[in-house]
């Protein structure tokens, strides 16, 4: 579980990075969350956009691929959500 401090670092990290996910009218899929699982282990801290054509809320989409990956929710802002997951080979971020 992240802390106050903890998520407020990597709400500033993710500031400039860009989605490189979106959900759409298929929702979440086992292949997409092991995408995203990859791309946590290579770079910790990703975005992932929900588009508009998603029939399920941007909430139970961040719990899906949060508990899929194994990743922590920093942020829910719109329709773009921001995960963490801490590197065990390519550690690039030290939390506070």
């Amino acid at each position: 579980m992240l802390t106050g401090k903890q998520k407020r670092l990597l709400r500033s990290k993710a500031h400039h990075l860009d989605p490189i996910f979106q959900v759409g009218k298929g929702g979440v899929n086992g292949n997409m969350v092991k995408q995203i699982s990859d791309a946590l282990e290579a770079r910790e801290l990703i975005k992932i956009s929900v588009l508009q054509n998603c029939e399920e809320d941007k909430t139970v989409v961040a719990n899906e691929l949060a508990e899929g990956s194994g990743a922590e929710i920093v942020q829910i802002i719109g329709n773009t959500i921001v995960l963490y997951k801490e590197s065990i080979e390519h550690k690039q971020i030290t939390l506070p």
